[in-house]
């Protein structure tokens, strides 16, 4: 757990750089580049950053310290995933996602390659089978999954800040500009849009279940586990739902407790999927343009979820375990979307 921690406050300064526009390209992207051999050097630190999150910079001596004391194993990890992730950083300052391929890079970089770096350090200390950590394709889809679900639920917030995930190679068919989509006269387009980039997360789902099938450590299947189901949850509130394009959708936190406390092994989480993709299902228009796609990916979903016993009731846990779950639902939330500036409402679901 302590890499763990030290790899997420490592990625908080990373995604510091990124996110301050008061730093020039000039300046940000040798930065970004250079950012993993900073791990190196003991005074390394930066003192102008504008950003809520600046002390992650200015105190980055004390991260860097902490990290040099890491086992050498944790450390190729972290190092190697920093490297790779500033290089797709810089590339993605300047370029827009176009394609639905550019989506897929574009999550790759900024939350992809968190699951493959925390999918190795699982591996390297040995509380996980090595093949957790080689497996970089499916570790690749626990981060696509949680990253394509705040891109599809933060529309409106990333329009008001500037901001354009969604790919115009799918929006395009639907509007002239993005920003039409908040437009009330544009209500019915853009549910359609949405809901198509919803049929495409919800294809990370196989490799979501695969993955969580592998996990033996109950600690670790809750930390990655708990995130995947508040996002299919998540993924459902917001499925031809045109409040998207409105304001903030948001799972009741009734029900985000009811998933935290359920999602605690694969055949509960099975079950969990299994009811929201139903009730996705419940909900496809016939007239909307994804409707075979999405029918046909809740099919594949479906067997592969099909509930085989019933679910624990969450009754029979101590509220010591509880309390604990919530903590690591809390945590892990934030550790894997490390990147997002969205995870704040699961956080705050977690605490309250």
């Amino acid at each position: 757990i302590h890499a763990v921690c030290i790899f997420y406050l490592v990625l908080r300064a990373l995604d510091t750089i990124e996110d301050d526009m008061t730093i020039s390209l000039e300046t940000k992207v040798p930065m970004l580049h250079e950012f993993h051999s900073y791990l190196y050097q003991p005074e390394w630190r930066y003192t102008e950053s504008k950003e809520k999150d600046k002390q992650v910079l200015e105190d980055f001596p004390t991260i860097s310290l902490e990290f040099r004391n890491l086992a050498e194993v944790y450390q190729d990890v972290i190092t190697d995933i920093c490297r790779k992730m500033g290089v797709g950083m810089a590339e993605y300052l300047e370029k827009k996602v176009n394609s639905v391929q550019d989506l897929d890079k574009y999550c790759h970089y900024v939350a992809g390659l968190v699951g493959i770096g925390l999918s190795r350090l699982f591996s390297a200390s040995e509380l996980e089978d090595p093949i957790v950590g080689q497996d970089t394709e499916l570790a690749n889809s626990m981060g696509l999954f949680l990253q394509k679900t705040n891109i599809i639920r933060d529309y409106l917030q990333d329009q008001l800040e500037g901001r354009e995930f969604w790919p115009r190679e799918v929006w395009s068919r639907y509007a002239k500009k993005l920003s039409d989509f908040a437009k009330p006269e544009n209500a019915d387009v853009a549910v359609q849009c949405l809901n198509e980039l919803i049929t495409n997360a919800l294809h990370h789902v196989p490799d979501v279940l695969k993955y969580l099938s592998r996990l033996k450590n109950q600690s670790v299947f809750n930390f990655c586990a708990i995130p995947q189901a508040m996002a299919i949850a998540t993924l459902a509130a917001c499925y031809n739902n045109k409040q998207v394009f409105r304001g903030v959708v948001k799972i009741r936190k009734g029900q985000a407790v009811t998933v935290m406390m359920d999602a605690t092994n694969v055949q509960a989480v099975k079950a969990i999927i299994y009811q929201y993709v139903e009730e996705i299902y419940q909900k496809i228009p016939s007239t909307d343009p994804s409707s075979n796609k999405t029918q046909q990916i809740i099919a594949t979903v479906r067997t592969m979820s099909l509930p085989s016993s019933t679910i624990v009731s969450r009754n029979h846990y101590s509220p010591i375990y509880l309390s604990c779950a919530m903590l690591l639902a809390a945590l892990s939330w934030q550790y894997l979307s490390a990147m997002s500036k969205a995870s704040e409402e699961y956080i705050q679901a977690g605490e309250n």
